[in-house]
């Protein structure tokens, strides 16, 4: 069929309807007729579950969600009690807690590109550590964000004080319930809220910087000497032990992981929103605490809980009235306002999450009218509300940061039993640079900071951990319901042990709903792919072994070798077999593109058992309608699961057994896979619309960019066209491309 690069891809599938002369697909109410054979039905997709969540945030979602949630207690509140302990060291403790964030944050991001999920680190943890971690985990990094968020309302409240006398507790409070409401509405308008907020605060505090510098410049070097004089009055225990303090400054950084089955294009925009976020605080936060040491007293800096508006009080006085004040007032509100509102939709994930999985109670996983999860939600303002009430700020500010450390130390080694365990569904959009360096570096400096953070901050983190573990035997364990392990026992094999399989399963999965953005052309694999129908009373070693020596013919490969290794597999797991279609897989060094083969047994053939993954329907009984054997290169692996995933994803629509068996001819075979908006068949007519094409060579044709001819059909035979193909009556172009493309076609010949 040609020896012309295709490569494979996850589109989704949609249906079309079309008339005259032009060949395409309906909905499944409607019929089509392939060549005046008879006609058959085609499915529609699948109703998306209630519990899945809407993929509406973008990159500058991403941006503003993480942003946000770095620039509220950190900026306004933090720079006070940071100096009290380091002094002016206090800006080296942000600049270092800016670069210790860096591991957590790349191993974050290759595990939300991988793993897109509602509950992002509890997700992580659980899928490579076990329920067991999972738990822990968990309920750890929701109560961190629910203090982190909790925090971030007490701190909003002391700067609404300059403008009412209102008490603060009772305002934080009220806020919380304020933010609870708007995130049961929807992602979509928190987000929308999250963006306006965003954008004021850094608008606002790059206008403070510029001017916070031009303040330092004109009170001249000497001041600046005296003001950070000496640098590090209370030693080296106490700059490590301020970095531990303000390193829930950064926090705000990995929220985004959460939220990750949210993000359109999570491998593009989730990594770079995190960076570009990173890249944003560090700056402003090194840069505005040496504006606040340069500037303010010694003294006052250390006991002043809104030092961002004393500063602005010194030097915004070109200003008139207290305008410089109420600019800072309303940054600081901001800040602490998208850090509340990010903490509350970011937060509320986690139960959900574990909902899902059974380690909470269900009810929590249920979503309500506006597809959010209301309960959960609720829950998790409450536990705010108890954390405003109950706690003063110092306390909050440690246990947050102390629960985080211990976090980030465990996505850390959740990457590296992720990478060392081979699992081949495991397949980051984002890979985290130096591996395992950076990982490595990421468990020993959280490690490092927890213990200089002092007794209280150890011992409920502790606690936290005791009560986890208690909630674990208590809850989980005694549930038959949990029955997974983690990606650990893959790494276990490689010792010796037992493994968990059903996990590469779920991975696969994720792949099938991550809905990647590159545009790899799964309809063209689909169309130069070789088409068997079995014979009656075959068995499915024959029918791969037939598929294997036709491919083999195209590949170069022996025959024998191909067919053992689609037989076994053993380097990929158990072949998987979805409502009475197997899929045989394998991935061979050598080869520069993928090959498919659509093997159809209308009568059923038994499959082996050892190769039965099943579910539902007639597979229950092993028989097998359809054999889909695929071969791809070894590179990239993303290449070949997300085929897999395409595959799995059109079997597993309802009616497609049904079309795949009444398809009349070759063609139609390979149209039960393809009816989606990306593909259409024309039918050169001499009285139809097409009629300007015959007699034409193809290179003549002008199609629209992104469109191409895939196959010529004529008289029975199948071709692949080169431009200088001569087009004639009858023939059938089997044509792929973009949507816009294949659609502005359709319009232009449908009369």
């Amino acid at each position: 069929m040609g020896d012309k690069a295709w490569e494979p891809t996850d589109v989704p599938i949609r249906h079309m309807s079309c008339s005259a002369d032009v060949t395409c697909f309906r909905t499944l109410d409607e019929t089509l007729s392939h060549d005046g054979g008879p006609s058959f039905r085609l499915p529609t997709r699948l109703p998306v579950p209630s519990s899945k969540l809407k993929k509406e945030l973008t990159l500058f979602d991403v941006y503003a969600i993480s942003t946000g949630a770095m620039f509220s207690s950190g900026f306004f509140l933090l720079p006070g009690l940071a100096t009290a302990k380091a002094g002016p060291a206090a800006v080296l403790a942000y600049l270092l807690a800016g670069v210790l964030i860096l591991p957590a944050m790349f191993s974050q991001a290759e595990l939300s590109t991988a793993m897109p999920k509602a509950g992002g680190t509890y997700y992580f943890l659980d899928r490579s550590l076990g329920p067991l971690a999972g738990t822990v985990g968990g309920l750890g990094t929701w109560l961190a964000l629910v203090l982190k968020s909790a925090f971030a309302l007490i701190g909003m409240g002391a700067y609404l004080y300059y403008l009412v006398d209102i008490p603060i507790k009772p305002l934080a409070a009220g806020l919380t319930v304020a933010f609870a409401v708007l995130n049961v509405v929807g992602a979509k308008e928190t987000s929308g809220l999250q963006r306006l907020l965003v954008a004021i605060l850094v608008g606002v505090l790059i206008f403070f910087v510029v001017q916070g510098l031009a303040e330092v410049v004109s009170l001249g070097a000497a001041n600046v000497e005296r003001q950070f004089t000496p640098f590090a009055p209370f030693g080296g225990g106490s700059l490590i032990a301020t970095i531990g303090l303000v390193f829930v400054s950064y926090a705000g950084l990995t929220k985004v992981a959460s939220v990750a089955e949210e993000v359109q294009n999570p491998d593009r925009n989730i990594p770079l929103g995190m960076f570009l976020s990173l890249l944003t605080a560090t700056a402003l936060y090194v840069v505005g605490v040496f504006i606040l040491v340069a500037v303010l007293d010694a003294d006052e800096l250390r006991s002043d809980l809104t030092p961002i508006a004393t500063a602005a009080e010194s030097f915004f006085t070109w200003l008139p009235g207290s305008w410089g004040l109420y600019l800072i007032v309303v940054a600081a509100i901001a800040a602490f306002a998208s850090t509340g509102n990010a903490g509350i939709l970011s937060a509320s994930r986690y139960p959900m999450a574990m909902a899902r999985d059974l380690l909470v109670t269900p009810r929590l996983a249920v979503l309500g009218k506006s597809g959010t999860p209301t309960l959960a939600i609720v829950v998790t303002a409450t536990l705010m509300i108890v954390a405003i009430v109950a706690l003063d700020v110092e306390s909050l500010a440690k246990l947050a940061s102390a629960f985080q450390l211990v976090i980030f130390a465990l996505v850390n080694v959740a990457v590296w039993v992720m990478r060392e365990t081979h699992i081949p569904s495991y397949v980051p959009g984002y890979r985290s640079p130096l591996y395992p360096w950076m990982q490595i570096a990421g468990i020993i400096a959280p490690i490092v900071l927890i213990t200089q953070m002092g007794a209280l901050a150890l011992g409920l983190t502790g606690l936290t951990i005791l009560l986890s573990l208690g909630w674990y035997a208590y809850y989980v364990q005694p549930n038959p319901k949990v029955e997974r392990e983690g990606a650990i026992y893959h790494l276990f094999a490689r010792l010796g042990q037992h493994r968990y399989d059903p996990l590469d399963g779920e991975l696969r999965t994720i792949l099938k709903e991550k809905e990647m953005s590159d545009f790899v052309p799964f309809e063209t694999l689909v169309t130069h792919s070789v088409v068997i129908d079995a014979d009656p009373g075959r068995d499915y070693e024959s029918v791969v072994r037939q598929a294997a020596m036709e491919l083999a013919k195209r590949i170069g490969s022996p025959a024998d070798e191909l067919a053992e290794g689609l037989l076994h597999g053993a380097r990929f797991g158990a072949t998987p077999v979805i409502r009475g279609a197997a899929l045989p897989h394998q991935r061979l060094p050598g080869i520069d593109r993928p090959y498919l083969a659509l093997v159809r047994c209308i009568s059923g053939l038994e499959a082996p058992a050892y190769d039965l993954d099943v579910t539902d329907g007639e597979a229950k009984t092993g028989k097998v309608f359809a054999v889909f054997v695929l071969v791809s290169p070894t590179e990239p692996p993303g290449q070949h699961l997300r085929t897999l995933a395409a595959l799995a994803s059109r079997i597993d629509e309802d009616g497609f057994l049904d079309a795949w068996r009444a398809a009349p001819n070759e063609q139609a075979i390979r149209e039960t896979l393809v009816t989606n908006d990306r593909y259409l068949t024309l039918v050169l007519a001499p009285d139809g619309t097409t009629a300007a094409f015959i007699g034409r060579r193809l290179r003549e044709l002008r199609l629209p960019q992104g469109v191409l001819v895939a196959l010529v059909h004529r008289d029975g035979q199948a071709v692949v066209p080169s431009g200088s193909t001569l087009l004639e009556a009858g023939d059938r172009l089997t044509i792929i491309g973009e949507t816009d493309g294949v659609r502005e076609l359709l319009d232009r010949f449908s009369p």
